[in-house]
């Protein structure tokens, strides 16, 4: 039986990915800051509760011998790293640093996955976006994850150390209690309103990946990359607007209301968005889950969430 060690399991992508892999038949292993009642214990072997970077981490490797360390830990919000460039700086750039430094201390032949953010490419120069794209991060989140992915490329080239680096666009799912899709939700079935407002103008445009999909990627580049530190495009590769986002959400919560845009775009937030993810099909990966239905139980669980029916 593999087995797979998840930082960052209690958060949103790391539950995903400990029950699709616990589902595959590997031996998960999780840590992350969370008490263990808030961890996904029912799909994991082992959690160990730890604020990282830790000197048991070194322990935890010792101990569990993963096959794949797959790093979810850190921060991702871009408004967060805006206010608070050093709070990102540590728990993305100093932890990736630190997580590599124990793996070749301690199991340099474990392979290591780095989820990193389209946020690298800023203002993309023409779409689709494939890995050769210029990058160009327009917040402290995008920077200190292209600092990551070269650590990643580092310890490959330095230190032998099997790596590779995701740059997920915009994940969603079930359990995701915040961003755009949240947003509309919640002022939908919450606030009641009429006229439900959202930032921009309703053009900008994102590509989204359903947090399931990106469990299945993870598991074929652990399985069939080369692991030299190269990076993948995790999406889609089908690019929707915001307003077409809400209008799929207020159909799927029947909401009779209208969507307005304040034209003010965030500090940080790229325009237009989409992949191409040719790269990461080659060694295997389709996306399974449609926008359309991964908007109808995304609005199912909100409502649920939200108003309890």
């Amino acid at each position: 039986m593999k087995i797979v060690l998840i930082t960052g399991v209690a958060g949103f992508i790391g539950r995903y990915v400990a029950r699709y892999f616990s589902k595959q038949g590997w031996k998960a292993i999780g840590t992350d800051n969370s008490p263990p009642e808030n961890a996904p214990l029912a799909d994991l072997s082992a959690y160990q509760r730890l604020q990282l970077p830790d000197s048991e981490f070194s322990n935890l490797l010792q101990t569990h011998k993963p096959d794949a360390l797959i790093h979810c830990a850190g921060r991702s919000s871009v408004a967060l790293s805006v206010s608070d460039p050093a709070a990102d700086f540590h728990s993305n750039t100093i932890l990736t640093f630190n997580l590599l430094d124990a793996l070749r201390l301690n199991s340099p032949e474990c392979k290591f996955i780095f989820l990193s953010s389209a946020a690298v490419y800023g203002n993309p120069s023409k779409l689709p976006i494939d890995e050769r794209h210029p990058v160009s991060p327009i917040s402290p989140y995008g920077f200190h994850k292209l600092q990551s992915e070269q650590l990643c490329l580092e310890f490959s080239k330095i230190y032998d150390i099997p790596t590779s680096s995701l740059r997920i666009f915009s994940a969603y799912a079930p359990g995701l209690r915040r961003q755009v899709l949240w947003d509309i939700c919640r002022k939908a079935l919450i606030q009641e309103q009429e006229l439900v407002v959202l930032q921009g103008t309703g053009q900008e445009s994102r590509d989204f990946i359903h947090a399931l999909d990106i469990a299945k990627a993870l598991r074929v580049v652990i399985t069939s990359a080369p692991m030299k530190g190269e990076v993948y495009n995790l999406a889609s590769g089908r690019e929707s607007t915001i307003l077409e986002l809400a209008t799929l959400a207020l159909e799927s919560l029947e909401h009779q209301g209208k969507i307005a845009f304040d034209g003010i775009v965030p500090v940080g937030n790229p325009l237009n968005w989409k992949a191409d993810i040719s790269k990461l099909q080659t060694l295997g990966f389709q996306p399974s889950v449609p926008l359309e239905r991964g908007v109808q139980t995304f609005a199912s669980w909100c409502r649920e969430e939200l108003v309890g029916v």
